[in-house]
């Protein structure tokens, strides 16, 4: 049997939206949230905030946010080659030979990015990593001003890796990292609007944006919406792949559930009702230590206003940070299921303190 996966994921992964310019993916989420929530906001950074329940309490914060890696152009030399800064956290390995796509005023512009050939390296050259104003993009252009009739310092790029299934309902894209969040924090306030269990708690699910450059938006929408308890929701790596010291990264996998936090970045009581929400409805689910603040929007929200109770799940996935990430959307679905239920057993005067 064909597995299908769901539409408002597809299209948020087909959106191209670096930090600092969401506007893509903001759109999917306006287009597939807006008209379930009670109340809808877009604020100055660019989150998107859909409330459920106004009137509830305690108000519970969904986090998932909207941007991904990409590339800015900082500067177009005398032949038309465009040069670059990373967005975002990128291995330097992975990044020359790749088809590109720029976003620009007059449309998608489309270019590869290049370096020096190996055959034109001496063994010492050979073993280095390009620095990032080593290489560059080519649009094919005649000269600087050829380049610049369709480009300008400041537009961004992505990679040129679209969606697809390889086996089941496991797939691989450009971005899941992290358009798997925001889908499920969309999608959560979608079924729950459409539940038959009534709500005492107040759910508000944020699209954040520019989490990959420091957790900015959701350090703003946190202090805005002043939530009880939050939920991070974000990708962490399946450790399930060769050349993984699971003495040092866990073990988890692709296929396994949600991957549950536990650590200083975690309150407690909002690890227990995860837990007791997975376990009441059979939600397989895998567990993650963590140390220190987690690299996530977890870390802003906890900190925010006098703090938030916050809890972090992950979708487990492999090759994090590259053109081809991997994961099973079944595991995307498992967590759309368990904040549901997490929002579904909030009571009325709970709190997360301990």
């Amino acid at each position: 049997m064909t597995y299908t996966p769901p539409e408002f994921l597809v299209d948020l992964l087909k959106a191209k939206s670096p930090s600092g310019a969401e506007g893509q993916a903001q759109a999917v989420f306006d287009q597939y949230v807006e008209s379930s929530a009670d109340a809808y906001q877009r604020d100055v950074l660019g989150n998107r905030i859909a409330t459920l329940n106004p009137e509830g309490g305690p108000t519970v914060m969904y986090s998932g946010h909207l941007d991904e890696l990409g590339f800015i152009i900082n500067y177009i030399d005398d032949n038309g080659f465009l040069y670059f800064r990373t967005i975002g956290g990128h291995d330097r390995l992975i990044i020359p030979g790749r088809r590109i796509l720029i976003q620009t005023s007059n449309g998608v512009l489309k270019g590869v990015t290049g370096k020096r050939a190996i055959h034109m390296m001496d063994q010492k050259d050979r073993e280095k990593i390009p620095k990032t104003n080593e290489m560059w993009i080519d649009i094919a252009a005649k000269d600087k001003a050829d380049a610049e009739s369709r480009v300008r310092v400041g537009d961004v790029a992505t990679y040129d890796h679209e969606f697809e299934l390889i086996n089941g309902s496991v797939g691989t894209a450009r971005a899941f990292d992290n358009k798997c969040g925001a889908y499920i924090v969309g999608e959560t306030i979608r079924r729950l609007a459409k539940g038959d269990k009534p709500l005492e708690a107040k759910v508000v699910s944020v699209g954040t944006s520019q989490e990959e450059i420091g957790v900015r938006g959701a350090t703003t929408s946190s202090f805005g919406v002043n939530p009880d308890f939050a939920v991070a929701v974000d990708v962490g790596h399946s450790t399930d792949h060769p050349d993984c010291d699971k003495r040092k990264f866990g073990s988890t996998k692709l296929g396994g559930g949600p991957i549950i936090t536990r650590g200083p970045n975690i309150n407690p009581i909002v690890f227990d009702k995860l837990i007791s929400a997975a376990d009441e409805r059979n939600i397989l689910y895998q567990l993650e230590g963590d140390p220190y603040p987690t690299y996530t929007d977890a870390r802003a929200i906890q900190m925010a206003g006098a703090g938030v109770a916050t809890g972090l799940i992950s979708v487990p996935l492999r090759y994090m940070h590259t053109p081809s990430e991997v994961v099973d959307l079944e595991d995307v679905e498992a967590c759309v299921k368990l904040l549901v239920a997490f929002a579904e057993d909030l009571k009325a005067g709970e709190t997360g303190n301990w």
